[in-house]
Formats: C-alpha cells, structure tokens, sequence
C-alpha cells in the first residue's frame, strides 16, 4: 500500500528495473528486482502518479462492455476474427464444433448454462492452441528465441504470460478469448510474450525489441485494447 493505493508486487531475478503495469481490472502491478529496497519502491510509486491517473481514467473512458452469452440458436460468436453463427444440434457426439460456416452446439448442451459455457470455452482452448502451435515457429525464428512450450487457458487479466524456467525455452500461455480477435492480433499478443524470452519488464529495451519483430506494434496494441474489451469472456446468462 503506497498512500493508499493498493499494489500487487512481482518480485523477479530477471529485472533490472523496477515497473508498473495497470491491468485490465484496473490493480495495479509494481515489478522489482531482488535487490531493490522497499523505500526505493515506494518512491517510484509515487513519482509514478500521474502516469497511474492517466492510464486509469483512459481505463475509465474505454469500460469494459463483455457480452453476456445464452447459448441460443443464431447467437454470433467470433473465432479468429470472423463471425460465425450458433446452430443448436440434436446429432450428440462432440459439444461443440465448427462445420460449413456454423458454430454447432448440441442440444442437450446448450439447454444447461454452466456446461454450455465450459464446453465453448474448451473449444476455444483446443482450436486457439492448434492454430497457435502452427504460428509459434515463425515468430520465433523471427525474433531469434528458443519455441517455449504453449498452453491456452484462462490466464485472469491478461491475455498472455510467460514464464522461464519450465522447460527448455520456459512456459507460454495464452488466454482462449484472445483467439476471438482477428489473426494478426493473435500474433501481436505471441510476439509479444516471445520477446519476454530476451527482456523481462516493458521497458524501453523490450519496446525496442518487440518493434524490430512488428514496426506497427504500437497500432495494433491499442486496436488490442479496444476490441478487448468487448470479447466473450465467459459470461452466461442465468438460466430460468
């Protein structure tokens, strides 16, 4: 807490610098090194103040507007970037499939909430990590750095991660709703998790970095933002 305001801290090896980051719920992240003392960080906190209230009130002028979803026939959902409407099947088999155009959902499915939304998003998850295996080779040649492993899975408030340490080249993981966006956003958020491979923090060293591999970052950053916060993030209607 630094006058008043509530901080996470990241503590991590890696960093030289210390950092903030204001998430999509609006907490904010303080991100330090081992070695940095606590008076230090809150000094930073505090001469990072009006950086904080100018990205919380852009916060507050770009709310999140998430759909709430009830699983009927003819409801749209997006897969990478394309619209694709939901058609209520009574064949079981798979939950949910893609086939000719139509999101496909069986009946017995759909009828119940809580396993409709589990399903779809299990959906996402193995069609996101599928298209996503195939693109990863590219951008890290690309950017020069070792493929790490890859999972897709709800991450909380941010649409990708990247962890070192698990594994040869560490571990990614990247949130199933981000495959709901157009695919050169898709390959922003891998790029963007890659280059933490090279440069822990968003400092200037990793903007550099991540400019090298997508001169337009910047452009497709703030596109990020804004259809972000109008994708399904799970939400369902309550049933009855």
């Amino acid at each position: 807490m630094v006058d008043g305001r509530e901080l996470l801290v990241a503590v991590s090896a890696r960093r030289k610098r210390l950092g903030l980051t204001v998430e999509r719920d609006g907490t904010l992240t303080l991100r330090a090194p081992v070695s940095c003392e606590a008076a230090r960080a809150e000094t930073f906190v505090r001469q990072s103040r009006a950086w904080i209230e100018s990205k919380l009130r852009l916060r507050d002028r770009h709310r999140p507007a998430h759909p709430v979803r009830e699983f009927r026939d003819g409801e749209s959902f997006r897969y990478l970037g394309r619209e694709y409407r939901l058609l209520l099947v009574d064949v079981g088999g798979t939950p949910v499939r893609l086939v000719a155009g139509r999101l496909r959902m069986d009946k017995a499915v759909a009828a119940e909430p809580r396993r409709a939304r589990r399903e779809l998003i299990a959906w996402y998850r193995n069609a996101g990590l599928r298209w996503s295996n195939g693109r990863l080779q590219p951008w890290a040649a690309r950017m020069e750095v070792t493929e790490p492993a890859v999972t897709v899975r709800d991450v909380g408030n941010r649409w990708g991660t990247y962890r070192p340490g698990e594994g040869e080249a560490g571990q990614m993981a990247l949130h199933w709703a981000v495959f709901q966006l157009p695919a050169h956003l898709v390959d922003y958020v891998i790029a963007h998790e890659l280059a933490h491979i090279r440069v822990s923090g968003h400092g200037p060293d990793y903007w550099t970095l991540l400019k090298r591999a997508i001169p337009e970052c910047e452009a497709r950053k703030e596109e990020l933002d804004d259809l972000g916060r109008r994708l399904w993030l799970g939400q369902a209607a309550e049933q009855g």
